[in-house]
């Protein structure tokens, strides 16, 4: 047989090719849709409570994502990410202080705190100030301070929000001395935006222009900017509330008290882990936090699960995982494990003074 004829029948057809392009550029679209209609085929009643569950939560989440894409895409338009960033050049102490403190009032859940995350590295903000918001939001705010208090005690309110901002301080500082080291530069994935050093936009800053839909490619940039972050967003946020919705169906939370529950540090240690796949929001998991430690659990566990769960959660880490870079991601979940097993081994130390 001819060698050509041999190398034309190995060589993928169109329609092949097409589906390896479609697979590569859609891959987490189609996912999502793989899972929703292999429910739908075998489990129909979960089928529908998960496309419900996820759109209810993507509706929710619309306008933090569609505030904080515009107003990122707002900055770069006009040329203002460059006064933002040059905000954020003074003391990097400082900085990393503010951004924990602010974090740790803000309203927002794991995945809730992504789009403004994305928003804040796109205008050049710092990774060392980004970080210490992006841990310290999700572990408190107000709202989950009066409810904690309220379920498990002042006490525990109070350590908890002091965990917040201590390990919104300690990824800060952690961060900044890997940036001073030549490390972490350009953390975002491509297609997300510049990078978050803010170097560039501080060194070489742009004219403002804040009619900037008076010229063209300015608006065009506004268009362009906001459309891409938000299909890619909103992608991957589907993709981590149908994951949440089946970690809810069928993960009861009775497995996880059981998981969880005992004393000593090896129970802080196993909180910490479980509180990545066994997925509870803050409100849903202070009742079972109560509960196992009413029957003897050691409040260090239920810190430690508490505030290893806000922030690592597997759908929040699915989140992370398509916004920034692996070795951003690495960093990321290392610092909140071990900040959520150190705030837990510091309140067992604590309870037993």
């Amino acid at each position: 047989m001819n060698t050509s004829n041999i190398e034309k029948r190995l060589e993928p057809s169109w329609l092949t090719s097409g589906a390896i392009a479609a697979w590569r550029r859609e891959r987490v679209w189609l996912l999502s849709l793989t899972i929703l209609a292999a429910l739908f085929v075998w489990i129909p009643a979960q089928g529908m409570a998960t496309a419900i569950f996820t759109l209810g939560n993507v509706a929710g989440i619309a306008p933090y994502l569609l505030l904080s894409i515009g107003l990122a895409a707002y900055a770069g338009a006009t040329g203002a990410d460059s006064l933002i960033a040059r905000a954020f050049t003074g003391s990097p102490a400082k900085m990393i202080v503010l951004a924990a403190l602010a974090g740790s009032l803000s309203p927002f859940c794991s995945c809730g705190v992504i789009p403004l995350i994305a928003a804040l590295l796109t205008m050049g903000v710092p990774l060392s100030a980004v970080m210490a918001f992006w841990l310290a939001s999700p572990i408190m705010d107000p709202s989950m301070f009066v409810l904690t208090a309220g379920v498990l005690g002042t006490e525990f309110a109070v350590a908890k929000t002091l965990a917040a901002i201590g390990i919104g301080m300690l990824g800060g500082a952690v961060t900044y001395g890997l940036m001073r080291a030549g490390r972490l530069s350009d953390p975002l994935r491509p297609g997300i935006g510049n990078g978050g050093c803010g170097g560039a936009k501080v060194r070489v800053p742009k004219e403002v222009v804040w009619r900037f839909w008076t010229e063209g490619p300015r608006l065009q940039k506004f268009g362009r900017e906001a459309l891409n972050t938000t299909l890619f967003l909103v992608k991957w946020l589907t993709l981590a509330f149908i994951l949440e919705s089946l970690m809810l169906a069928y993960m009861p939370a009775s497995w996880v008290g059981s998981a969880v529950g005992g004393t000593g540090m090896g129970s802080i240690a196993i909180a910490t882990l479980v509180g990545i796949p066994a997925y509870l929001n803050g409100y849903a998991a202070m009742p079972l936090v109560a509960g196992l430690m009413s029957q003897g659990m050691d409040g260090g566990a239920g810190m430690a699960f508490l505030v290893g769960g806000g922030v690592t959660s597997l759908p929040a880490a699915v989140a992370v995982f398509a916004l920034v870079k692996r070795p951003v991601f690495a960093l990321y979940m290392g610092l909140s494990l071990s900040g959520a097993f150190l705030a837990g081994v510091l309140f067992q130390l604590w309870l037993q003074i």
